[in-house]
């Protein structure tokens, strides 16, 4: 089977960009974009939020295509179930197999799911299709109880909240987005949605699902009428399986270049990537930000063109500054780095006891700072990001580890 142009597997954000600049590098072969939902790429944030709220219909999901992806083919609503990378073949769900002759993997990731039964209609957030049957179910005085502080956790819950819900958020953490944000300003968040009436219940599992209850590992009930399970996410990547050497441990390792197993002809973006970054040391880690998807296809689109031509991408090795925000109820959290792999935190501005104005904490590692993240109002976002410069630097090779 000959080979046939460049295969983009997912057909979501990364796979979009992908496309794109495939054609930027110069690619002006055939490109063929796998998505297993019937849809062509949307943009997912409004689902927990705008969308889900009702105060914006789906459409204001699509996203805009480059006119240079005109001639690109996109192969809709079934899923790739497996790749021989050494043939470069692709499988199908519906049996047929496609050939190519250089690849991107852009599956991004799923829902993770409670290994529960039963219990009140239980709801997810990743799809077009998820956000509007939850929306069916949000009504005044409806018992929301929300699994999970995370991203979705708390824009679901200040959503349902700011719909008359009666919300409850359970989750093992002793704050919500601790991972992401740390203790301290994980204590401004919580402190703020309290303030809007949203309960929680940190420090707790789920251990029990019953009709109308949620059992909780201290013994006690919570009344709940809409559970929504928002647990965290499982990479993409069972259709790699096959394929000896590759390692499928959490996402697609790739090199320092996105490169798949450090073959020419194959590259992974987005969320199922998981790449070292020369600004955080050598370990590979997957990043789950909105900005990766757009970032990762730029350097990998380049590297995989360079591939297959013989040519030389001329990049350094891929080093993005992660950014990400979450809009919940007034406030907006906008954060720059990786606050999460800090070693300690500190306030650099605002009152944290206050349930208003704008709050910002600096993230470090040794003495270097690796991440700022800022809660409040319509400066918070331009507060964080005047320290981008600064993030930008990369740190002396000897600190790097």
């Amino acid at each position: 089977m000959a080979p046939a142009g460049i295969a983009v597997v997912g057909a979501s954000l990364g796979g979009l960009r992908a496309a794109e600049q495939l054609r930027a590098a110069g690619w002006q072969e055939a490109i063929t974009v796998y998505g297993a939902e019937p849809h062509l790429p949307y943009n997912r944030p409004p689902l927990s939020k705008e969308v889900l709220a009702g105060e914006a219909p789906a459409t204001v999901t699509a996203l805009r295509h480059r006119p240079s992806i005109q001639d690109v083919e996109w192969r809709l609503g079934t899923a790739v179930v497996s790749a021989d990378l050494a043939a470069r073949t692709l499988t199908l769900a519906d049996g047929s197999t496609h050939a190519y002759e250089g690849l991107v993997a852009a599956t991004g990731v799923r829902p993770r799911r409670l290994p529960l039964t039963g219990g009140p209609p239980r709801h997810v957030v990743r799809t077009l299709e998820d956000s509007a049957g939850l929306r069916t179910e949000l009504d005044e005085d409806v018992r929301v109880l929300v699994i999970g502080s995370g991203f979705i956790g708390c824009e679901v819950a200040a959503t349902a909240r700011k719909a008359g819900c009666q919300v409850t958020v359970v989750a093992p953490e002793a704050e919500p987005m601790i991972l992401a944000l740390g203790e301290g300003l994980a204590r401004v968040l919580r402190g703020r949605h309290e303030a809007y009436g949203v309960r929680f219940r940190m420090g707790r599992l789920v251990a029990e699902l019953t009709d109308g209850h949620v059992m909780l590992d201290d013994g006690t009930r919570c009344a709940a009428d809409v559970l929504v399970e928002a647990v965290g996410s499982l990479p993409n990547a069972e259709w790699l399986a096959a394929t000896e050497g590759i390692d499928l441990t959490d996402g697609i390792l790739c090199d320092e270049h996105l490169r798949i197993g450090g073959l020419p002809h194959a590259v992974a973006v987005g969320d199922v990537a998981r790449f070292p970054n020369p600004r955080y040391g050598p370990v590979a880690r997957r990043v789950e930000h909105w900005s990766i998807p757009s970032d990762s296809a730029k350097h990998a689109a380049r590297v995989l063109v360079a591939g297959l031509t013989g040519g030389e991408h001329g990049l350094g090795p891929f080093a993005p500054l992660p950014t990400f925000w979450s809009d919940q109820f007034a406030m907006r959290i906008q954060s720059f780095g990786q606050p999460g792999l800090a070693e300690r935190c500190q306030l650099l501005q605002g009152d944290p006891e206050s349930y208003d104005g704008d709050v910002l904490y600096g993230y470090y590692r040794d003495a270097r700072l690796i991440g700022v993240a800022a809660l409040g109002g319509p400066k918070a976002a331009a507060l964080a990001g005047s320290y981008r410069r600064e993030l930008m630097a990369l740190p002396e090779p000897e600190t790097a580890a």
